[in-house]
């Protein structure tokens, strides 16, 4: 399919998990009474992941996620040409994503911008108080996992149609693990988007968000591609 379709596609994929999910959180996680909680928001963004991945996934693999791109690049899974525009697409579509939902979470008397924002972060900005280091460890760790998951189940000896279901429920778990350490980014574009409106301590610290996600996701596309894939005989 044309690039520019599958760009868009990918756009409207990271603007809904950056919606959904951080939505989730911001709007829903401690809502009086019915708050959704933890478990809630970690099952909101792997149901974003795994509702676009039905929808889209026919269309442009449903990336969502810069590290996922290059992940995938690593595994020989994706072409290096098509590497930027996906990640420029999944950028955009999550700082949409974030626009969005500030524009409803400002129309609550109460909201603050200095709450987070579902902002990722560490240190005193990290949910549970944990380290840089702790932080790095546990974004490369899971994101490395993710990447393990989407390729295992996506790879033609894997059962077909279920690879969405491994996906979304691999994210919700990820999610489970490490929202208290970093409010759990793996994803690049979903820490770009709050971070632009935060600004201040959400931005000085996103480099760590697009730093470990990357080299986890590359360093699983190799290890996958190196030991894991098979290479059809001639």
């Amino acid at each position: 399919m044309d690039l520019s379709k599958r760009c868009t596609a990918e756009f409207i994929g990271t603007f809904w998990l950056v919606f959904g999910g951080c939505g989730s959180a911001v709007l829903a996680a401690a809502f009086p009474e019915v708050g959704i909680g933890l478990l809630g928001v970690s099952f909101a963004f792997g149901l974003t992941v795994l509702t676009m991945a039905y929808a889209i996934g026919h269309i442009s693999g449903c990336h969502l996620n810069p590290a996922v791109s290059i992940g995938l690049v690593a595994g020989g899974r994706f072409k290096i040409a098509e590497l930027a525009p996906y990640i420029i697409a999944q950028v955009v579509g999550g700082i949409a994503g974030a626009g969005m939902l500030y524009l409803i979470a400002s129309g609550k008397a109460d909201f603050k911008l200095a709450d987070g924002f579902a902002s990722n972060g560490y240190g005193e900005h990290s949910p549970g108080g944990y380290s840089l280091l702790a932080g790095f460890v546990a974004e490369f760790v899971l994101t490395f996992m993710f990447l393990l998951i989407i390729l295992g189940a996506t790879d033609k000896r894997a059962p077909q149609g279920f690879a969405p279901i491994a996906i979304g429920l691999g994210l919700t778990l990820i999610h489970l693990i490490g929202i208290p350490v970093t409010n759990l980014s793996v994803n690049p574009a979903r820490s770009t988007g709050p971070a632009i409106f935060v600004m201040g301590w959400a931005v000085s610290q996103l480099w760590l968000f697009w730093l470990a996600p990357i080299l986890g996701a590359a360093v699983a596309g190799v290890v996958y591609r190196s030991v894991f894939e098979v290479t059809d005989a001639k």
